[in-house]
């Protein structure tokens, strides 16, 4: 089992940054892929952007310029850089990581999500 702790989210002005992080907990497997999803109010969750463990990158259009991910594999850390913030980019923030086991299928966990919100 993976236990994954989120940090960083809280209230900024529009045009406004943050930097949340995630702390993965765990020794099954390896982590493959970290990520980080949010969900706005009514709205499914999204991908936001993900990593791989060979530094791999994948970000929603909508944060393209503006969101940076990276990763410590030796801290099992994720970090999302949000930059130039704006109103919709509210939401509940998720973390996510997919961890691989030798002769046995990918496994996902996620974290409890920490809350951004964006003023106008």
């Amino acid at each position: 089992q993976w236990q994954l702790v989120e940090s960083g989210g809280g209230l900024v002005q529009e045009g406004g940054s943050l930097r949340l992080s995630c702390v993965a907990s765990g020794t099954r497997g390896i982590i493959e892929e970290m990520g980080w999803y949010r969900q706005a109010p009514g709205k499914e969750r999204e991908l936001v952007a993900a990593i791989t463990r060979r530094g791999s990158t994948n970000y929603a259009n909508s944060v393209k310029e503006r969101f940076i991910i990276s990763r410590d594999n030796a801290k099992k850390t994720v970090y999302l850089q949000m930059n130039s913030l704006k109103p919709e980019d509210t939401a509940i923030y998720y973390c996510k990581i997919v961890t691989m086991v030798p002769f046995d299928r990918p496994y996902d966990y996620w974290g409890q999500g920490t809350p951004v919100t964006v003023s106008s």
